[in-house]
């Protein structure tokens, strides 16, 4: 078999796990499984559950939730709006003031957290009304 008709075979197999209703997760795994029984070498097959828990052993993938989580508690005290709502009576004069204060907002932020997704949580809840 072909590497595009086993891809074409792989997407048409995704599609309809995910159309059953099967949750996204349960319905790529489980495909991706059943498709690594099928065609993987069988010795391969006995180091699955080791790949998935070295893959998932990350210290990185750690850090996105804590982020995340961390941005939406700064939105929904006050520090992400005060932070915005100085630079934009700091910036109001200067033509565009409103999108120059979001990006100092953003980027003040972002270097305090390191993390995008926390900041798009934390100034984008104030800077959107």
């Amino acid at each position: 078999m072909s590497v595009g008709t086993l891809g074409l075979l792989y997407a048409a197999a995704t599609f309809i796990f995910l159309f059953s209703g099967m949750p996204i997760a349960f319905a790529v795994g489980s495909v991706a499984l059943i498709f690594m029984y099928f065609f993987m070498p069988v010795a391969q097959l006995s180091i699955i559950a080791e790949t998935i828990f070295s893959e998932l052993n990350s210290f990185t993938l750690l850090t996105i939730p804590l982020f995340i989580m961390m941005g939406a508690a700064i939105g929904k005290s006050r520090a992400g709006a005060d932070l915005y709502n100085s630079l934009n009576r700091w910036l109001y004069k200067v033509p565009g003031g409103l999108g120059l204060a979001n990006t100092l907002a953003c980027s003040v932020f972002a270097a305090m957290c390191g993390s995008s997704p926390a900041t798009c949580s934390a100034i984008g809840s104030s800077g959107i009304p």
